[in-house]
């Protein structure tokens, strides 16, 4: 299930909502408004639970075959788990995160099911395209964004361009992931490390168009370079697959701080530093379990 990357997806959520505008509402402290949304979140953030968990179970359902030569210590190669039981656990997780989204509108549920969708082409055909299979994974996340955004489904319609920061970063470290298992691929590692700085420039200019006090966004934009960017380099560097590894758990791990980014240039440092929170949790996370 990739707990640690889970915890990533429930900063998506919480960027989204920031970007809709609900999060400059409740932290105005209108406590009616606050305790009206709080449910729906809540459920938005199972609905991504539910989605990223099963996409990433059908991941392993699908390449059990090649893990079984490449990733023996996974759970479906070692035993530990059957083709069967993951594909009943993966199915049950996706129905799950479409069901909680469509508690909140149709709208929401409409997103969840597209999600699935693109997850299910990813794990079965995309990741095995050179140009698709980037931006197929680029395109989940993507989404997801717009999931929290939802909450509000008319903001989606007027903000639906934000969602392709996460499309373009995702694209970026799936594109890095492809050196993690055979050695890197340096002509790949560059255009990531390009694709890297577009992302900074875009946060800093929605935070410029859309921010109250565009600057306090500029903290969270500077750990999220801090944070990514030497891996990144080692592994140009280094040009090994343990290299690549680190820089794809980095960037992997740093969509924490890149969702805090985004949720201080809508709605300020307090709601950014509530998704910032999720980063040391998934951290944690990240020790006891596989992140890539």
């Amino acid at each position: 299930m990739r707990p640690a990357n889970i915890i990533t997806a429930l900063a998506d959520i919480l960027a989204g909502v920031a970007i809709s505008g609900v999060a400059v509402e409740i932290i105005s402290g209108d406590e009616v408004f606050s305790d009206q949304l709080l449910k729906p979140i809540l459920y938005l953030m199972l609905s991504t639970i539910g989605l990223y968990g099963g996409g990433v179970i059908f991941n392993d359902v699908f390449d059990a075959e090649l893990d079984r030569v490449e990733r023996p210590e996974r759970p479906i190669p070692s035993g530990k788990a059957s083709v069967l039981s993951a594909s009943i656990l993966g199915a049950i997780f996706l129905l799950i995160g479409i069901l909680a989204a469509f508690y909140v509108n149709v709208f929401s549920g409409s997103l969840a099911i597209a999600i699935a969708v693109l997850a299910l082409l990813y794990d079965a055909w995309g990741k095995h395209q050179l140009i698709f299979g980037p931006i197929n994974m680029g395109l989940c996340r993507g989404v997801n964004l717009l999931l929290g955004i939802s909450l509000v489904p008319e903001m989606v319609t007027e903000l639906w361009y934000v969602s392709l920061i996460p499309v373009v970063y995702i694209a970026a470290i799936t594109m890095i992931s492809r050196g993690e298992v055979h050695g890197a691929n340096r002509k790949a590692l560059k255009g990531g490390a390009v694709m890297y700085a577009f992302i900074l420039v875009a946060v800093l200019l929605l935070a410029l168009k859309f921010g109250q006090v565009w600057w306090y966004a500029v903290p969270f934009i500077i750990l999220f370079a801090y944070l990514i960017f030497p891996p990144l380099f080692k592994a140009l560097n280094n040009q090994e697959p343990k290299w690549v590894g680190k820089a794809v758990k980095a960037g992997v791990l740093s969509l924490i701080v890149l969702n805090a980014a985004m949720a201080a240039a809508f709605a300020g440092w307090q709601w950014a530093l509530l998704v910032l929170v999720l980063l040391p949790i998934s951290i944690l996370l990240a020790k006891a379990f596989a992140v890539t």
